[in-house]
């Protein structure tokens, strides 16, 4: 009885999943390694009403695909393993994935950790006294020198590049310098989307980069709409701007006198006469 029971509440959870699965739009999964249950607890108040997240076993998510009988849904199955919580939602893919990156927050590094970012070690006052941290310091490559009583790192230095493995060593000199070298957080893996499988690094947006690459899309597709003369409705006001004074400067050099034009004929006109008598008073001498 207890195993037929076992079997039962299985069936039961499978058919939940299926439910869930055909109910959203986008499934996402995240792995969980190296997040706290701190962190998962807070996200999920962060993302109410948003995004439902659930902890499900790999095997059980992979039995409701296999019955649900969707070729699409089969494109999840290479990312069934590990520890992973599943986000469903009807979220844009990538917005999902910016409020996770928005989620993360950054640590010191323990060994066998991977590096966040360049870690980079300013130079200045470790605030450290001399002692055995000099030659600590020196073994993860920071040149060092010892004023006011304390030792100092000579030049910034790079010590890890983005990605790279961080070694006891190397942690224990970025945690006595409080350096914080890794993120924790939820890391997608990837995104079902209505049939289309992103994978996580295609998920990163520079957001700003972004910003600043539409900006300037925008200003140039602008320049050149009024360069051709093209209206819309962002460009039909400088354009009748840009072709009245056109209009204006082409009746000013007809002698065209409009309203609109009448007064520059005039003080074109006393320029021009102002201009002549000058020329016939310097004249008149030498004609006498």
């Amino acid at each position: 009885m207890p195993s037929q029971q076992v079997l039962e509440e299985k069936s039961s959870e499978v058919d939940a999943i299926k439910d869930i699965l055909k109910e959203y739009t986008s499934i996402g999964i995240a792995s969980l390694k190296k997040v706290r249950a701190s962190q998962l607890q807070e996200l999920k108040k962060t993302m109410q009403g948003k995004v439902y997240l659930r902890v499900l076993k790999n095997t059980l998510v992979r039995l409701a695909i296999e019955e649900m009988k969707q070729e699409d849904l089969k494109k999840l199955e290479q990312f069934l393993d590990g520890s992973n919580v599943y986000l469903f939602t009807s979220l844009n893919p990538f917005k999902l994935a910016l409020l996770l990156e928005r989620g993360k927050v950054k640590t010191t590094a323990k060994a066998g950790d991977t590096a966040a970012m360049d870690v980079i070690v300013p130079a200045g006052n470790t605030g450290q006294p001399p002692g055995p941290i000099i030659s600590q310091l020196n073994l993860v490559g920071l040149p060092t020198r010892i004023e006011s009583g304390s030792v100092w790192v000579s030049k910034d230095t790079l010590v890890a590049r983005k990605g790279e493995a961080i070694g006891e060593q190397l942690a224990g000199v970025l945690s006595k310098l409080n350096i914080k070298a890794v993120e924790l957080g939820i890391s997608m893996r990837a995104v079902f989307d209505n049939g289309l499988v992103i994978v996580g690094d295609q998920l990163k947006v520079d957001v700003d980069a972004t910003r600043r690459s539409v900006e300037q899309s925008n200003q140039e597709a602008f320049a050149l709409a009024l360069e051709i003369s093209y209206a819309t409705k962002d460009t039909i006001k400088p354009l009748l701007q840009q072709a009245h004074q056109k209009a204006i400067a082409l009746s000013v050099s007809a002698a065209i006198p409009t309203k609109d034009t009448i007064a520059e004929l005039i003080r074109k006109a006393n320029s021009e006469m102002t201009s002549l008598s000058g020329a016939v008073d310097k004249a008149k001498p030498k004609a006498a």
